[in-house]
């Protein structure tokens, strides 16, 4: 495609609304795909690997002076995570 004529930039300018329309639908639909999941009840991401137990024995370790380290060893998850979770309801 040569963009130095005035009908080879009518062609780009052409094929580029068309990528930019397919775009548009794309995002369109799938914005239609998650709203209408959401109202399916689905919910999307990752499960949670804290539990409502863990995090209540994360509290309970914290409270009794454990470090961060220690708890998300003795809790088998990441450091990350505990400090995530302590930082949230402390």
């Amino acid at each position: 495609m040569d963009t130095t004529t005035p009908s080879g930039r009518l062609l780009f300018h052409v094929a580029g609304a068309f990528a930019e329309f397919e775009r548009d639908l794309i995002r369109e639909r799938t914005r239609a795909g998650l709203t209408a999941a959401r109202a399916a009840g689905r919910v999307g991401g990752r499960p949670s690997v804290m539990t409502a137990e863990k995090i209540e024995a994360a509290h309970l370790m914290h409270k009794a002076g454990k470090s961060q380290a220690a708890i998300a060893e003795a809790l088998g998850v990441a450091r990350t995570t505990i400090r995530r979770t302590l930082g949230r309801n402390t």
